[in-house]
């Protein structure tokens, strides 16, 4: 089983990153993370992002890129992507239009099928998140979380699957890491809080929260992911402070 790589998602850190991205990456090198994922650049050009990335020993995995962003400047982004060395682009959020109804996923399938064949063409590969709507309605009897995998094949759209949102949509996080075994590049490792259902998730720092963590990584090793990404939406405490409790736990409870 093949060490696992240990990074964060910067939307956790999104206000000190548009502030300061070069200092915020310093600091995330420092923590420990070995590679970071993108929600945004904060008008850092690409060449000087991968310059910053190579002194500090940080690896580029990929960015969070809207669908509209995709549609409306897919090349731009490509490029981007190819100069800071990244592998991926992850589909992070659909609104609500898309989620209507079975007719609309299945354009948003037709979509991503075209940007996963020009992302692969370009030596990329797509990845959609998810959240707890994907198992809201089902396609042929799957959800579309399922449905979304069937349809598209394997060597076009990958998952980067985030735990969190696997357990508060009442399905087993275990499960579906093995059902995704080889699928899976992408881990968004995620805790938080059970509350009530009609109220905002309450994500946490690793290790404060409900998820039981290490069978998950114990888990996400034997199914082949490559990095283990810790993202928390909300952060009670300042999010640099919590993302390194995060690092701290995983060096604790992982390497």
């Amino acid at each position: 089983m093949s060490k696992m790589g240990i990074g964060l998602q910067m939307y956790t850190v999104r206000e000190d990153a548009n502030a300061d991205m070069e200092g915020t990456l310093r600091q995330i090198a420092e923590m420990g993370y070995e590679g970071v994922e993108f929600a945004g650049y904060a008008g850092v050009p690409a060449e000087r992002m991968r310059e910053v990335l190579d002194e500090l020993n940080l690896k580029a995995i990929g960015s969070h890129v809207s669908l509209d962003n995709l549609i409306k400047d897919l090349q731009g982004e490509i490029a981007y992507l190819k100069t800071i060395g990244a592998s991926y682009a992850i589909i992070p959020y659909v609104g609500e239009e898309v989620r209507e109804s079975t007719e609309t996923w299945q354009a948003l399938f037709d979509r991503m099928r075209s940007i996963a064949q020009t992302m692969k063409e370009n030596g990329l590969t797509l990845c959609y998140h998810n959240h707890a709507f994907e198992f809201d309605l089902k396609i042929d009897g799957e959800y579309v979380f399922d449905a979304m995998y069937t349809q598209i094949d394997a060597d076009l759209l990958q998952c980067e699957m985030d735990l969190g949102w696997v357990q508060y949509a009442g399905e087993d996080p275990l499960a579906y890491i093995a059902k995704y075994a080889g699928r899976l590049p992408l881990l968004h490792l995620k805790d938080f809080r059970e509350g009530p259902k009609d109220q905002p998730i309450d994500t946490v720092e690793l290790g404060e929260g409900d998820l039981s963590l290490l069978p998950i990584i114990e888990a996400a090793g034997k199914a082949k992911v490559e990095w283990i990404i810790v993202e928390q939406d909300r952060c009670t405490n300042p999010p640099l402070a919590s993302v390194r409790t995060s690092r701290e736990w995983l060096k604790a409870n992982y390497n």
